[in-house]
């Protein structure tokens, strides 16, 4: 497998309404681990639809040497039958169908039962061991316990990820391609996948917003503006390279801009010095008494050598402005939300909330859950999937009575965004959204504010409905953390979720102003680490317990 990789040749693609994506592309992967990093919107699924032959591109080739391997973000997966896995899913699959080994089981089973057909014998081939070897897979996703006739409905969202990436682990395949696969894992099952990719020695190629995996890979590859960067190393080694090339980038464009006033301030003194020339050129021609054909000769040489010098100067000036445009190329946009929030400071020590034998549909473990939170608490609520985390954020936020328990509010507001993110009218304008949640702030308050959350000039004026979810998160975060009664408590269920990095770095920048308490959950731990996450609470098992950091799920 070491000789496996992709190669990507004068790729071109546009989408049916002749919307370019890429024009002329060109890039190798090599074997070893690629994190493949870009904004949403940039492509990326797309390249790696692309490089699967999903996709076809206008002109321009794809190859990959050896077995392929696919798993894209919108997990779709069926019984394999070709190079790839990606037909609709159906419900009514079971897991063995999925793995792709039912017919070697049904054939080892009727073996066992005593039909020797010699049709029997060819579907299994070499694969006398395929129960183990899939059970072995199975066990390092933490799927040990799946009976294969079990039907893929039953199974959740972070199940069937783990299950789709057991698939294709089983093919063993040459070339991998991983499109966001930490997406809807709890952080137990992100831990098993960054252990089984560590063994990978292959080709992988893994689209993620996930920085803890990132910095397990290789090496980056940055799709910026239809091209693709390489940078060796893991995650933190490329924002180290990036951050040291924008420092250069910045210092060029200092000295572009001091080279550009410079050779305008001497464009500036040459035609004083012309014009002063001029004038006492004309005075002495006119106390010399010369011929006129002679002193207008003279006038013309002047006048002439003149504007020669301004051109000199004019060149310059253009040469300069052209190097600073250039070096201006190079920087890029800060995309960080920078801001202050006074309003949402919450005294320490001050309850902000206290709940008591909490209990919900029978999630938690007799006799309920205690919770208290006091200000300016920061706090991570972790757990397995299907523990009932976003069930306790809902009521703690008062959209969910609890079935049983007492609940006690200081009456400071409290603010929930669900993971579906649906306070906004999306049929409204960003502008308008916050003038219904800020109605007290000036226009032109709000207006600033909404720069400062990076929506700016005709942004603001945007359909909600039409953002990206990085854009719909900082709308919502600029109505709600600036609304006339701001929150003390702030609740975020699976605020990374699909935001590319950028945006989960302006999410980062938001909550580090914001001074009230919040309860987060996130199976991102470089995210947690970064909101400076000073509580851990994991609920498991029905009970809620203090952790000292964040624990194993």
């Amino acid at each position: 497998m070491s000789d496996a990789f992709v190669i990507v040749s004068n790729l071109s693609f546009s989408w049916p309404d002749d919307t370019p994506v890429f024009a002329g592309l060109s890039f190798t992967v090599a074997a070893g681990r690629t994190g493949l990093v870009a904004p949403n919107g940039a492509g990326k699924s797309t390249l790696l639809k692309l490089i699967a032959g999903e996709h076809r591109p206008q002109s321009g080739g794809v190859s990959v040497e050896g077995v392929l391997g696919y798993l894209p973000q919108t997990l779709t997966i069926s019984a394999p039958d070709s190079a790839h896995t990606s037909a609709p899913t159906s419900g009514d699959l079971t897991v063995a169908e999925v793995l792709g080994i039912a017919p070697v089981i049904a054939a080892l089973d009727a073996i066992e039962s005593g039909d020797a057909s010699e049709e029997h014998f060819a579907t299994i081939g070499n694969d006398w061991d395929i129960e183990e070897r899939t059970r072995a897979q199975l066990d390092r996703l933490g799927l040990g316990g799946l009976a294969f006739d079990r039907s893929l409905r039953t199974l959740s969202g972070g199940q069937v990820v783990s299950l789709g990436l057991a698939a294709q682990f089983l093919r063993r395949p040459d070339v991998l391609l991983l499109d966001e696969p930490t997406n809807n894992l709890d952080l137990d099952a992100r831990r098993r996948l960054y252990d089984v990719l560590g063994e990978w020695n292959g080709c992988l190629l893994v689209v993620s917003h996930d920085r803890a995996l990132l910095d397990r890979m290789d090496r980056i590859a940055e799709l910026e503006q239809g091209e693709v960067r390489f940078y060796g190393g893991d995650f933190t080694a490329y924002e180290e390279a990036v951050r040291t090339q924008q420092e250069a980038a910045e210092r060029t464009v200092r000295s572009a801009e001091q080279e550009l006033k410079r050779e305008k301030r001497e464009l500036q003194q040459a035609r004083e010095r012309a014009d002063r020339r001029a004038s006492n050129a004309a005075r002495n021609l006119k106390n010399a008494g010369l011929p006129r054909i002679f002193a207008g000769n003279m006038k013309r040489g002047a006048q002439e050598s003149a504007g020669r010098a301004g051109q000199t100067h004019l060149a310059r000036v253009s040469d300069a402005r052209a190097r600073l445009e250039e070096a201006g190329r190079a920087v890029r946009d800060d995309q960080r939300i920078a801001l202050q929030l006074p309003g949402t400071n919450v005294p320490a020590g001050r309850t902000v909330f206290l709940g008591q034998r909490l209990q919900a549909r029978g999630l938690f473990a007799e006799p309920g859950v205690d919770l208290e939170i006091r200000g300016p608490e920061r706090i991570a609520l972790i757990g397995p999937n299907g523990a009932g985390k976003s069930t306790l954020l809902r009521m703690i936020s008062g959209e969910l009575e609890p079935d049983d328990g007492t609940v006690r509010r200081a009456g400071g507001r409290v603010a929930y965004l669900s993971q579906r993110l649906d306070l906004l009218d999306v049929e409204r304008t960003v502008a308008e959204n916050l003038s219904a949640f800020a109605s007290g702030m000036q226009e032109s308050e709000r207006m600033n504010l909404l720069a400062r959350f990076l929506f700016r000039g005709s942004r603001a004026h945007l359909p909600v409905g039409v953002l990206s979810g990085g854009e719909r998160l900082r709308a919502t975060l600029a109505c709600v953390l600036c609304a006339d009664e701001a929150p003390q408590l702030l609740l975020l269920d699976e605020p990374t979720n699909n935001l590319d990095l950028v945006s989960v770095g302006q999410l980062e920048s938001a909550l580090g102003a914001y001074e009230g308490a919040f309860v987060v959950v996130s199976h991102d731990e470089r995210f947690l680490a970064e909101i400076n996450v000073g509580r851990w609470l994991e609920l498991s098992g029905g009970r809620l317990v203090e952790r000292g950091g964040p624990a194993r799920e």
